[in-house]
């Protein structure tokens, strides 16, 4: 999986430098404020690529002892410092430019450049919207495609995908922006164009915001792992009731798992800690995901 996400990150990294570069060429050719708001857009969405791969090998340090569970939630962090990025940087100077473009409006020079500019990066951004879509889509599952996003414990798997969809916005959006600026003659919708665009990265950054904060706080397990676990531990023979199935993603492939159990009352010391290490062997061979294991015998509450 982490191999898979470092591949549409380098894709989606390698097309938007490209990307960023033609457009602001275009932009200072042509003066377009739509333009020149693409290309902070896929200039900031360069740098969150970078910021991921950061993530991604942050994420990847050993535990030690002052991060006992490791530093899998690395990629948490960063993921939502690449929210901040598209709403501060990438909304907020698209939104700047378009309403300076309203106040102080100027003719769009040569838009026969911002078309063919415009033309090529759709192209290119489709190609990296395809391989995210495809890589979100393996990692879906059966799962809705609004189940995936909500329960997916991988980051970049959505982030570069809202990236690129919201790129492909901004591109459609400044292409009709420059083309009925030119029909009517009035500069003003080429500032309109950039306000919107600045509004599409604003929704793109809130939403992402607001999936990475549940990651990053400490989201639990799937529902399905958890009451698998439940399961596994109900049907042991030393154990008289599960009282608690406590999970917490530390990173996208490690679920820390904390079970409050009721053993017999006739097992000896010794027999329960032999459960205990049969029953934590038999959670991590059923789900890989659970690295560690606190189990606490308890009476039911």
């Amino acid at each position: 999986m982490a191999s898979s996400s470092k591949k549409v990150i380098y894709a989606a990294l390698i097309g938007n430098a490209l990307i960023a570069l033609t457009k602001f060429i275009a932009s200072f050719m042509t003066g377009s404020s739509a333009m020149l708001s693409e290309g902070i857009h896929s200039t900031v969405d360069t740098g969150n690529q970078l910021l991921l791969l950061l993530g991604l090998k942050k994420a990847q340090k050993p535990a030690d002892q002052n991060y006992p569970f490791g530093h899998g939630k690395e990629i948490y962090f960063w993921s939502f410092v690449v929210a901040i990025m598209i709403f501060a940087v990438g909304a907020g100077i698209s939104i700047y430019e378009g309403i300076h473009n309203l106040v102080h409006p100027h003719p769009v020079e040569n838009p026969v450049i911002n078309y063919i500019v415009l033309g090529l990066a759709m192209i290119f951004e489709g190609f990296a919207w395809y391989f995210a879509w495809k890589e979100f889509n393996h990692a879906r599952g059966n799962r809705s495609y609004y189940q995936a996003i909500r329960k997916e414990k991988n980051p970049t798997t959505f982030v570069v995908l809202f990236e690129d969809t919201a790129a492909l916005l901004g591109l459609v959006v400044a292409f009709f922006g420059i083309a009925i600026g030119q029909w009517t003659g009035l500069h003003i919708f080429d500032g309109i164009a950039s306000i919107i665009i600045g509004l599409i990265l604003g929704v793109t950054a809130a939403w992402l915001a607001y999936e990475t904060k549940g990651l990053l706080i400490g989201e639990s397990a799937d529902p399905e792992i958890v009451t698998g676990i439940s399961k596994i531990a109900t049907e042991h023979t030393a154990i008289q009731a599960v009282n608690e199935v406590l999970t917490m993603h530390m990173g996208p492939n490690y679920i820390l798992l904390n079970l409050s159990v009721n053993f017999e009352d006739s097992l000896e010391v010794g027999n329960i800690e032999k459960d205990i290490a049969m029953l934590t062997k038999q959670i991590k061979q059923e789900y890989p995901l659970v690295k560690r294991v606190f189990i606490e015998a308890e009476d039911i509450q």
